[in-house]
């Protein structure tokens, strides 16, 4: 009797066989039509990059129909498509923004799902830092209510595996928050940023990690030693260690400019309950809205501004949350202020929107978006002119941030 399947041995030659076939019409083809293979390797390393996962044969499809017709930049928003560009690629481009350790492994939260929501809804990006937004999870999706002091709400829509892309809805932040309206300021006002940055301390760390992320640059890059130090607080010694020559050469430089700017938080706090719940996972945002009265200051300034008074008691004391921006004179105009703006104002929001319409801001994002579909730094006077093109591009675009991460892939689809 004739058995009619193949033994083990018999099955794998003719696997071997199929593949060897297989990659040799592969070759075949790839040698007729060398463009045909580019584009098709092209058009998946570009979908790989924006979205972190292989295209469908129709996308991969479109995509080199796309590249064929020389036009990367739409074949990769075709990329943009996909539910991972919002659920993979955004969500671990921001999360980093979101903590003091910058660690990409942190659960979704407000800060990531406002940055997600921004970009799938082609918002200027510059509003992720001073617009009265929030997004959160369509209620309809029957998650556990946003909640002021905790994080369930968001935890539970990324465990569920939802898109982002479907499931956020954008609202007022002030209605959902409580926040006057006026005291929201985008992602710099949410909760996951409260916690991390209003947190104990003196609201200076708000301020230097949105320096950090949003403008690619520490205090170290602004340190400037000619700058005015009227506006330095209280808490700042002028003689560390008993030498007045390290407050003039060091301290001076960042904190002529920082304490300034930072006023304008001043009526901002996060609180918690620091002997039972260390790390504030549980905690709020606090805000001194008008007519409040600090007990520790006598005016809505947060009883942090003035600690450490005793350090320099001829230092300056915080009346208010009026900030200036001293930078914009000396080396550091540099980062290219806003003209129609005027360098001063009341509160986060209009100091944000200082920074966020700064020529820093724009090249920053720029930067953090070509690293992210690139995988590497730009390196080279190719890399610096495509990183100004895009600037240009990005600004163009009205800022919307999806120009830029296309541009990208484009760019780097050879790499």
């Amino acid at each position: 009797m004739i058995n009619a399947h193949p033994q083990p041995r018999d099955a794998a030659a003719a696997h071997k066989r199929a593949t060897l076939g297989a990659a040799l019409a592969g070759l075949a083809l790839a040698v007729a039509f060398p463009a045909l293979a580019d584009t098709l390797d092209q058009a998946k390393r570009i979908h790989d990059r924006i979205a972190g996962v292989p295209p469908s044969e129709q996308v991969l499809l479109n995509m080199k129909a796309e590249l064929d017709n020389n036009d990367g930049v739409a074949a990769a928003m075709l990329a943009m498509e996909d539910d991972g560009f919002y659920n993979v690629t955004l969500k671990n481009w921001a999360a980093p923004w979101t903590n003091r350790e910058m660690d990409v492994f942190v659960p979704l939260n407000d800060y990531v799902a406002t940055v997600v929501g921004a970009v799938r809804d082609d918002r200027d990006f510059r509003e992720i830092l001073y617009a009265d937004i929030l997004y959160l999870a369509d209620p309809a999706l029957g998650l556990p209510a946003y909640s002021n002091s905790n994080n369930n709400h968001y935890a539970q829509l990324e465990s569920a595996g939802l898109s982002l892309k479907d499931a956020l809805v954008v609202r007022s932040q002030a209605s959902v928050t409580g926040l006057p309206a006026d005291a929201t300021a985008g992602v710099v006002t949410s909760r996951a940023a409260a916690r991390s940055f209003f947190k104990a301390g003196t609201n200076r760390a708000n301020f230097r990690f949105t320096l950090l992320n949003h403008l690619c640059m520490d205090l170290e890059q602004v340190h400037d030693v000619t700058r005015v130090p009227d506006r330095i607080r209280q808490d700042v010694s002028r003689s560390p260690g008993g030498d007045a020559r390290v407050f003039l050469n060091n301290c001076l430089g960042c904190h002529s400019g920082m304490d300034p700017l930072a006023q304008a938080f001043a009526y901002y706090d996060y609180e918690y309950d620091a002997d039972n719940d260390l790390t504030g996972e549980n905690g709020s945002i606090s805000y001194n809205a008008e007519g409040a009265i600090d007990a520790a200051t006598g005016t809505r300034v947060k009883a942090k501004y003035h600690i450490n008074s005793a350090t320099f008691p001829y230092g300056y004391v915080t009346p208010n949350d009026h900030w200036t921006n001293y930078w914009r004179e000396g080396q550091n105009q540099v980062l290219g202020w806003d003209s129609a703006l005027p360098g001063e104002g009341d509160g986060a929001r209009s100091m944000l929107m200082e920074l966020s319409h700064s020529e820093a801001f724009a090249s920053c994002q720029v930067k953090k978006v070509f690293k992210s579909v690139c995988l590497r730094e730009p390196g080279d006077a190719a890399d610096r002119a495509q990183l100004a093109s895009m600037t240009t591009d990005f600004k163009n675009a009205n800022y919307n941030i999806k120009q830029v991460f296309a541009e990208s892939a484009d760019y780097c689809k050879g790499e």
